[in-house]
C-alpha cells in the first residue's frame, strides 16, 4: 500500500537542543522514503547541522503544503501545533520527547520501525475535538482563541478567589466563588481538568467537562455536556482581585469586570495519527500507572 503522505512537515519544540538529535533521525527517515520534509521555521535552532536540502517555512506554509505535520517534543508541542494547525486539515503524529506523552506517543527509541509502517500505511487515525474561546466585552469581541485541552477562567496574581456566573445554552447554571473554572475537551480531561477532580472521558465521545477549581461550596461537582454546548462564563467583582482567561495554559488574556467567555465545540476537529497497536486505555495504564503494587 502506498502512503498518502508524500510531503511531511516537522514541528520541533522551539529553543530546545535535546531534540536535535531526533528531528535528524527523523530527517534521515523520510528521505530515505522518498518524500518531501519541510521544516517550520520556528525550529531553526534545531537545524543548523542539518545540511543544505531542507526546506524551511513557516508554519502557514507548512500547513498548506504537507500532508502530515510530525511533532518532536511533548504534549505541549503538540497542542501548539494543534491549534494553528487544525483549520488547514493537517493530521500531526507526535514523537514523544516529553514526560507524559499522552499525545505524542512515538518514542524515539522506536522512531524508524514505526515510521515505516504508517509510511506502509499501518497507522489508526482519529478525530479530536478541539474548542473556540470567545471574550466579549462590552457587546464588542476583543479576542478570538483555540484550544485542544481546555479554555480556562481563573483568578490571576492574588490570593482571592474570583466570582462569576456559568450559563449553558443561555440557561443559567449557578453563580460561584472559586479559583476558576475549567472547560476541558474529552483530550483536556487528562490534565488541568483531571488534576482538579474530574472525570476521564473517552475522547471518541462528543462532551464538553466543566470542572471547579477549588470552589467555596462542596456541593459543586463536575459537569459533563454534550459536547455541542455552548459555555459562557461572566465574571464579577473584579474590584480587589484579577482573572484571566487561558487556553492550553499557553495563550492567556487578563479579563475585566462583565467580561463573558463564550466557550464552544470548533467545527472543524484535529486529525491525529497513531501506530496500529495504539489503544487509549493502554495509554491510561501507563501514563498514570494503574495497577502497579505500591
Amino acid at each position: 500500500m502506498s502512503t498518502p503522505f508524500k510531503t511531511v512537515g516537522i514541528i520541533g519544540k522551539h529553543g530546545a537542543s535535546s531534540a536535535s538529535d531526533t528531528v535528524k533521525q527523523l530527517i534521515n527517515c523520510l528521505q530515505k522514503q522518498q518524500l518531501e520534509v519541510l521544516l517550520d521555521r520556528d525550529s531553526l535552532d534545531l537545524t543548523q547541522d542539518l545540511g543544505n536540502d531542507i526546506t524551511l517555512v513557516d508554519r502557514r506554509e507548512l500547513g498548506q503544503r504537507c500532508d502530515l505535520a510530525i511533532v518532536v517534543g511533548g504534549d505541549g508541542t503538540l497542542l501548539n501545533a494543534a491549534r494553528e494547525l487544525v483549520d488547514h486539515d493537517v493530521p500531526l503524529l507526535g514523537i514523544n520527547l516529553g514526560r507524559l506523552g499522552f499525545l505524542t506517543d512515538i518514542p524515539p527509541t522506536d522512531l524508524s520501525t514505526n515510521l515505516s509502517r504508517i509510511f506502509a500505511g499501518e497507522y489508526k487515525e482519529e478525530s479530536r475535538n478541539m474548542l473556540h474561546a470567545q471574550v466579549i466585552r462590552n457587546g464588542e469581541t476583543v479576542s478570538n482563541s483555540t484550544a485542544f485541552n481546555d479554555v480556562v477562567v481563573h483568578k490571576f496574581n492574588a490570593a482571592r478567589m474570583i466570582e462569576y456566573e456559568t450559563f449553558i445554552d443561555d440557561q443559567f447554571v449557578n453563580t460561584t466563588r472559586s479559583d476558576g473554572l475549567i472547560v476541558s475537551t474529552p483530550t483536556g480531561s487528562t490534565a488541568y481538568a483531571l488534576s482538579s477532580g474530574g472525570p476521564i472521558v473517552h475522547p471518541s465521545l462528543n462532551a464538553l467537562v466543566l470542572v471547579p477549581i477549588c470552589p467555596h461550596t462542596m456541593s459543586y461537582r463536575p459537569i459533563v455536556v454534550d459536547g455541542n454546548s455552548r459555555v459562557d462564563i461572566i465574571v464579577h467583582d473584579l474590584t480587589h482581585t484579577s482573572a484571566r482567561v487561558t487556553c492550553d495554559g499557553q495563550i492567556s488574556l487578563a479579563l475585566s469586570d462583565g467580561d463573558r467567555v463564550s466557550i464552544r465545540k470548533k467545527p472543524r476537529p484535529i486529525r491525529l495519527i497513531h501506530p496500529p497497536e495504539y489503544n487509549y486505555f493502554s495509554i491510561l495504564r501507563a501514563k498514570l500507572h494503574w495497577g502497579k503494587r505500591l
